[in-house]
């Protein structure tokens, strides 16, 4: 999977180093009425791209951290309660018990009634 992420940046990058190449020119951005950029148009491309790409992978790594702590609390959670129910000391003392218990309010078998 990294070599494919890899790939398509490298990719990207390729397009872009093309796409600035053949579009050196200059450009005016206005921004407000007196207030006018002028800068190259990769220059406004790269920009462009990273104010669509910033806050979008922003959520994600949010998103993506927020689940990796809910499922790391669930998976505490089931350990433990596994742990609780498959305790041996517990189990042990508990079928002694019951055994015992069963022993003396069993009827015997002697032919005695």
């Amino acid at each position: 999977m990294q070599v494919v992420r890899t790939l398509i940046w490298v990719l990207i990058l390729f397009a872009l180093l093309a796409f600035s190449f053949f579009n050196w020119d200059a450009v005016e951005v206005k921004l407000w009425n007196n207030l006018v950029l002028e800068t190259k148009v990769p220059a406004l491309v790269i920009v462009a791209f990273l104010l669509g790409l910033v806050p979008m992978w922003l959520y994600h790594r949010g998103v993506k951290w927020r689940l990796g702590r809910r499922i790391a609390s669930l998976e505490t959670a089931a350990r433990s309660n596994a742990l609780s129910r498959h305790d041996p000391t517990q189990h042990s003392a508990s079928s002694a018990s019951s055994t015992a218990a069963s022993d003396t309010l069993a009827p015997s078998n002697d032919g005695d009634i």
